[in-house]
Order: structure tokens, then sequence, then C-alpha cells
């Protein structure tokens, strides 16, 4: 039995695919400070939340419900111009070439 519903993070996450990466993705970075915890490092963003749950993807889970956690997409790459595409394809060319006195 999972605290808080999946049908509530459903509504958070958009997808069930989307709520999967972005628990697991945030589970591994809070299991990574829990593990460097005693180094110092201090790389690591602590959990967002208090909580009694021991398990870094309950932890999560519990972060995104709460909203401290959203996600985001990426922006979309820019497509290339013509120019940036034929200066590409010179380049492959150049690699491509024998080299001279060979």
């Amino acid at each position: 039995m999972v605290n808080p519903e999946i049908e509530e993070l459903l509504d958070r996450a958009d997808s069930k695919f989307r709520l999967v990466t972005l628990s697991s993705t945030r589970a591994r970075q809070i299991n990574a400070y829990f593990g460097q915890l005693g180094e110092g490092l201090g790389s690591s963003i602590p959990p967002q939340v208090t909580s009694t749950a021991r398990k870094p993807l309950s932890i999560a889970f519990e972060e995104i419900y709460a909203d401290k956690i959203i996600p985001i997409e990426p922006p979309d790459e820019p497509e290339l111009t013509e120019d940036e595409l034929a200066a590409i394809e010179l380049a492959k060319q150049a690699d491509g070439a024998p080299e001279e006195g060979a």
C-alpha cells in the first residue's frame, strides 16, 4: 500500500511513465545523499519533506505529493539550418578524405 496514493501522484506527474522516471531519479538522488552523509561532501540534495519513511522511493513519492519535486520538460533541440547542415556535411567529407602524402 503506497501512501500517498498512486492516483494522486499521477495527477501531479501527468503520466505513469513520467511518474516512474521522476520518482526513480529522485530516489537515486536521496539514496546518494544518505550514502555520502558521513563523508561531508554535501553534493547531493537532502530530502525536501519530513518523513517517517525509510525507503528513498517512499520519500520521493512524498516529495512529489507535496509539490517539492515537479516534472519539467527538457527544451526541444532547435532544428538545424541549411547552412549548418552543409557545414556538417563538409566536415564529414573532410574527415573521410585520405591524408596527403600517404
